[in-house]
């Protein structure tokens, strides 16, 4: 009778520990990391903000960039979590739409894509938003 009372101690245990691997795992495993974008090169651009999307799990910057035709094409910009960002200086209303901002981001790998993830923001003023720097980065 002892044994069964341990075994179920141990049972229970497993379950308990079973159920927290399949509900963090899910979270862990649905993540990406940074491989739609070129990490070895970095572009800047500049043109108004459309939209600063202050959203998890990652923020997205979204520029109206002249397109030489008296047009626009819109990029966009993945950026860290809000978390990350506010931790940095930065606030949901850092970027309004209109402002005239510099980009320098890391492009898509694929071309058509226009945008990639973003290393900083310059606002008109100088003032210099950062979202990260990865290592190796220049």
């Amino acid at each position: 009778m002892k044994e069964m009372k341990t075994n179920l101690k141990y049972a229970a245990l497993f379950a308990v520990l079973l159920g927290a691997l399949v509900v963090t795992a899910g979270p862990a495993i649905a993540h990406h990391g940074f491989a739609d974008y070129d990490m070895t090169r970095q572009e800047t651009i500049s043109g108004k903000v459309r939209v600063l999307q202050w959203t998890n799990p990652h923020t997205w910057l979204w520029l109206n960039v002249p397109d030489g035709k008296g047009g626009v094409t819109i990029y966009a910009f993945e950026g860290m979590s809000p978390n990350y960002l506010g931790r940095r200086g930065w606030s949901r209303n850092s970027l309004q739409p209109g402002d005239q901002i510099t980009v320098t981001y890391f492009p898509f790998k694929d071309a058509s894509k226009k945008g990639g993830t973003l290393a900083k923001a310059v606002k008109a003023n100088g003032e210099i938003l950062n979202n990260f720097v990865p290592a190796g980065a220049k």
